[in-house]
Order: C-alpha cells, then sequence, then structure tokens
C-alpha cells in the first residue's frame, strides 16, 4: 500500500480517508485548520499523520479534498511542492443550490492550469455521494485525466478500496463527469433518494 496525502479535513476528507485507511494506506492530513487535521489524524488512526499546509506531500498521490470555491487557491498556494505529484480532484463546481455548474470549463482544467506542469490531474470521486462512499460497499468510480500513467495508479488505489475505476477518457471528459454530477443531484432530489450510486453495465 501507500501514503496518500489529502488536502482538507471536511467530510470528503474525512470519509475517503476512513477508506483508504481501513484498506491499508497511510494517510497524510493537510489542512489550514491544524486542529481539524490532529483531530482527524487521530480519527482515522492506523499511523494517520499530519502535515504542514503548503508544503510538500509525501504522498505520490495527493486528494484535492477542498470545496471548488477555494480548491484554486490552495493549489496555487502549494506551487512547486506539488510538482510531479497526481493530483486527485473530488470537486462538483456547483452554483448555491446545486442546480448548475458555474464554470464553463471544469474545475479540473482549471487546477491543470494553476498546477505546476510536471503534475498530473485526475478527475475523480465527483460523482459518488460521500455518506454513499462511507458505506465502504464496492461501487463505479468514474476518472479522467490526461496521463495514462497517473490513471493507471488512482486506478490501482480505487480498486484497492473496492471501487472499480471506470476511464472516461482525458481531462476534456471532466466537464462531463461534473455535469455527471450534477445529474446524480437530480435525479437524487427528484425521487430517486440520497443512498444512490451511478454505475455502468460492462458486458
Amino acid at each position: 500500500m501507500t501514503t496518500i496525502s489529502i488536502i482538507g479535513s471536511g467530510n470528503m476528507a474525512t470519509t475517503i480517508g476512513t477508506r483508504a485507511a481501513k484498506h491499508g494506506h497511510t494517510i497524510e492530513i493537510m489542512s489550514r485548520n491544524t486542529a481539524k487535521a490532529k483531530a482527524l489524524a487521530e480519527q482515522l488512526g492506523n499511523g494517520a499523520a499530519v502535515g504542514t499546509f503548503g508544503a510538500k506531500p509525501p504522498g505520490e498521490i495527493v486528494i484535492l479534498a477542498v470545496p471548488y470555491a477555494g480548491v484554486v487557491d490552495a493549489v496555487t498556494t502549494y506551487g512547486d511542492a506539488l510538482a510531479g505529484k497526481i493530483l486527485v480532484d473530488i470537486t462538483n463546481p456547483f452554483n448555491d443550490d446545486a442546480s448548475g455548474l458555474v464554470t464553463t470549463t471544469s474545475a479540473t482544467q482549471e487546477i491543470a492550469a494553476a498546477a505546476p506542469e510536471s503534475a498530473h490531474v485526475v478527475k475523480a470521486f465527483n460523482t459518488i455521494f460521500g455518506h454513499v462512499l462511507a458505506t465502504g460497499t464496492p461501487l463505479d468510480a468514474f476518472i479522467a485525466g490526461d496521463s495514462a500513467g497517473a490513471k493507471s495508479t488512482v486506478t490501482a488505489f480505487l480498486e484497492s478500496m473496492e471501487l472499480r475505476a471506470l476511464d472516461a477518457g482525458r481531462l476534456q471528459a471532466a466537464p462531463t463527469l461534473e455535469s455527471t454530477g450534477l445529474l446524480l443531484m437530480g435525479l437524487a432530489r427528484n425521487g430517486a433518494g440520497f443512498d444512490i450510486s451511478l454505475g455502468a453495465a460492462v458486458r
């Protein structure tokens, strides 16, 4: 297993960190709120540690568990500390009532533009509700990114947590995945309920 660095200390950081730790990964939490980061690391156990926000993360995979409104700023703050890292973008750029998207490109593409050139951005987790992910059941996880190597590494990480990675293509597919996140929200609000998950039948 490997070290996974998570930037953020909110609900998705908790959910992903918990699932990863249970499957043998070492977790490092990096947050502007050091007290929350320490509390989360203690909650995760299994050797979880607290890193310094803005410092070079030890993990090859860095999960950006920061709301869309702050994610580009976080990447800019880290700057060259993210060089060579695989950055996993989990965000959905929803408007205030989650009825639409606020970007004409995608959060993932904005992150890629702000990140060091040698970093590799992969979209993942945005089509799964956090509380559904927290159940620990097998789920489908759609991913997108320009680096085949980075997607292979992320796929191995996802599969280690009993998630089936389904490759949607290059970063140009990120807007489609964010629209899929919006579809999930719409289905949940209009009769399907919030315990649903999206998947694909592969024959």
